[in-house]
């Protein structure tokens, strides 16, 4: 999902020609309306093999038959009161987007940041596609890296010609005009007009063909703590999400899908179904069940009632077991290159020094959102309205008309906040099921997956198996290092173009972009897909399982060369100064190298790892202890990020310290199993999240740079687990190299 810097830079650097500024005119009730490109190319351009990102969003406009960027991408308003509206083409998960994105229109728009209210778009590909996605899409860590120009050129050209309006009207020099807190202000006269009263004129002006935008130093909004824009209405209950569509007369649902992939319905008790009261229609599919009730608790009991019976179809005795071999026997095969540098096969035979060899698995996982699957359906005649919460709003749109059969005119989309991403939310398999469901109904339905449904009928983060090689020289430097990957390819399913000469460039993200100096280097990829087993992005995406992996086996070549983990990086690093940086510091604040606090009965350790992914560098260290019976508490974590200039340190930090929990919580705990074809998981009893009691402490220090911005929002998932299983190993001496830690550690 993400991309190398090379080309976030690449991206970045399109000329404001290119995004070609579209309008500006009055609005109908009066005021400033200001139409601007997020995203310039030709229709022609957005059609040719796009790098992975682009593909990502090539599957969303596919089912619109759009090209992105054709017309006026973001729409941006000024009313006569000094309302400030931006309508955003992202949607907000609880990564912060809706305060991200106004401070980078307000920075350079001068706006009162209180008083730029947003909308969110509606499903429009043509309209609303993200810049290096290229489709309607948040996922991938790209919102800031995306908007970061766009937005802020945005903001420039409608400050100018308000700055020119006020100019006009009060016959002075535009260069003696400054704008404060959504103000005009002429300091020589002690004039001001705010912007509600400056619009009429402004919108009668001509935009100026190129606009220079604010040296950081003159920042006032990015890189200051912000309060989330969007707290108070979710701390006040008045935030809206999916699960809280309300429509008159709605009926609401519980579904049950087979618990086999694949399998049919073969039975339903309607009959006791409707005896249960409140109970008003059984719906029926191939392979789902849905009752309709007037409250969801009805719902649920008629379900129960109706006791569904499936035939459990071709994956009935799919198991883990049988999985796992299957792909311990294909990741010994040759796997397509993904990268190739030297010859790493020759010298991994070479004699002299040590050749270290190791074997890694990681296992599926669930996203368990804590908003679970649900979709509001009113299907009529003449269209179709969703309410959901989505991350890919035009492609949701697309998949409903072709399932209800409408064109996509005729279905609109109503996105709400979203309880939870992760990326699952990339994923329509609920939004087809919930109006296929639509087509059998008497009025619009909610429907509502509960949490077992949700977790046993996921689309899970992939299985990967990963042998790794090195030989190290006579002084334990790495002379030649081997990675093949093998597990399910995501982007195969989901934007095939983004897969080139057999490489899933998501499954090696993270491992064919090794920032360590290393002179012989090889990384495969052997793509195996699992019987009856779905998988989808998961919040880190490929750099979850590749850094986890990487970090490991360094960890590992260290402790074989006899050399600090932080010091033996470090030697490989001369190459990449920000990884280095961020190393250096996270070592620094960690106090690397000093003994830690004993704690009684247990063993205690620290580990560190580093990372390049989604455009920023991060490194972590983990202090750990251990019980006399395996148990691993996480005390404390230390994370230094560079992502380049931080627009809100605030929400940096919150991303962070949210994917470390997350992150952690995997690696522990987390996995999906599955025995007869169905998973075994259900619910947070038995897949379990990191209670209150359990999370450590973070502290977030964050590099003051100001090269252009990288991701944050998936980061900080994918560094936590090897800093933690490295403090395993220093604390116990034992090398965890599968996932989750849970019961390994027992005597």
């Amino acid at each position: 999902m993400s991309q190398d810097m090379s080309q976030v830079k690449e991206e970045q650097r399109v000329s404001p020609s290119r995004r070609r500024f579209m309008q500006i005119g009055a609005t109908a009730g009066g005021g400033l309306l200001f139409g601007f490109s997020l995203f310039g190319c030709s229709k022609e351009d957005s059609r040719k093999e796009p790098p992975p990102e682009k593909a990502v969003g090539q599957a969303s406009t596919e089912h619109s038959d759009t090209a992105p960027g054709l017309a006026r991408d973001a729409f941006i308003r000024i009313d006569r009161t000094g309302i400030v509206t931006l309508v955003i083409h992202k949607v907000e998960m609880g990564q912060g987007t809706f305060t991200s994105m106004p401070m980078l229109l307000a920075e350079e728009l001068g706006a009162d940041l209180s008083k730029v209210k947003l909308e969110q778009a509606p499903a429009n590909n043509e309209l609303y596609a993200d810049p290096l996605l290229g489709g309607q899409v948040t996922g991938g860590s790209t919102s800031v890296r995306g908007a970061w120009k766009p937005l802020r050129e945005a903001g420039a050209m409608v400050r100018s010609v308000l700055v020119a309006a006020a100019a006009k009207q009060w016959d002075v020099d535009t260069a003696d005009l400054q704008v404060v807190a959504g103000a005009v202000r002429h300091q020589a006269s002690g004039r001001s007009a705010h912007f509600g009263e400056l619009v009429d004129a402004a919108s009668k002006m001509e935009l100026p063909k190129n606009v220079k935008l604010k040296d950081p130093e003159q920042f006032v909004l990015i890189g200051k703590a912000m309060k989330r824009l969007d707290s108070p209405a979710k701390v006040n209950g008045t935030a809206q999400f999916g699960i809280d569509a309300r429509l008159p007369n709605m009926g609401i649902a519980a579904v049950a899908a087979s618990p086999v992939t694949g399998g049919k319905l073969v039975a339903v008790d309607e009959q006791k179904a409707m005896a249960v009261k409140g109970v008003r229609q059984v719906l029926r599919l191939e392979g789902a069940v849905a009752v309709v009730a007037d409250h969801f608790w009805a719902a649920k009991q008629g379900l129960a009632a109706a006791a569904p019976r499936f035939d459990d179809g071709p994956n009935a005795k799919v198991s883990l077991n049988g999985i796992v071999a299957d792909m311990m026997k294909v990741s010994q095969g040759e796997g397509a290159v993904a990268r190739n540098v030297g010859d790493a096969l020759k010298a991994l035979e070479e004699k002299g020094g040590r050749r270290i060899d190791a074997v890694y698995e990681l296992p599926f996982l669930a996203h368990a959102t804590m908003e679970p699957i649900n979709c509001t359906v009113d299907l009529r005649a003449d269209g179709c309205d969703l309410w959901v919460g989505t991350q890919v709003p035009a492609l949701a749109q697309g998949a409903a008309a072709k399932t209800a059969g409408l064109p996509v005119e005729k279905v609109k989309v109503h996105n709400y906040y979203i309880g939870g991403g992760f990326g699952r939310r990339l994923e329509v398999d609920y939004v087809i099921q919930a109006v296929a469901f639509a087509k059998l109904a008497k009025g619009p339905v909610k429907f509502i997956w509960t949490r077992e449904e949700d977790i046993q009928h996921d689309m899970y983060r992939p299985y990967y198996v990963d042998r790794l090689s090195a030989r190290l020289d006579d002084k334990g430097r790495p002379t030649a290092w081997f990675h093949r990957v093998t597990g399910s390819s995501i982007m195969a399913r989901f934007a095939p173009p983004a897969v080139k000469d057999g490489v899933d460039p998501d499954a090696v993200e993270g491992a064919a972009d090794l920032q360590y100096a290393i002179p012989a280097m090889r990384v495969e990829y052997v793509r195996h897909e699992p019987p009856g087993v779905p998988t989808a992005f998961w919040r880190g995406v490929g750099p979850t399982h590749n850094v986890f992996v990487v970090e490991s086996f360094i960890d590992e070549l260290a402790q074989a060369a006899k050399q600090d983990p932080v010091v033996f990086r470090r030697a490989l690093l001369e190459k990449s100064p920000r990884t280095l940086g961020v190393l250096n510091l996270a070592a620094e604040k960690a106090g690397w190298g000093k003994p830690l606090v004993p704690i009684a009965g247990r063993k205690v350790g620290r580990g560190i790892s580093t990372q390049f992914a989604f455009g920023s560098y991060m490194a972590q260290v983990a202090e750990v202890s251990v019980g006399p019976e395996g148990d691993v508490r996480v005390h404390r974590v230390v994370c230094a990020v560079d992502c380049g200039q931080a627009v809100n340190p605030d929400g940096i930090i919150a991303q962070m310290e949210g994917g470390i929990v997350f992150g952690a919580s995997a690696a522990l705990w987390n996995e999906i199993t599955l025995a007869n074809g169905r998973v075994q998981q259900s619910n947070f009893g038995d897949y379990r999240m990191m209670r209150i009691s359990e999370a450590p402490a973070v502290e977030v220090h964050i590099v003051n740079s100001r090269d252009e911005p990288g991701g944050i929002g998936e980061p900080g998932t994918a560094g936590i687990a090897p800093a933690l299983t490295n403090a395993v190993f220093a604390a116990t001496g034992k090398r965890i190299r599968k996932l989750p830690i849970g019961e390994q550690l027992k005597a």
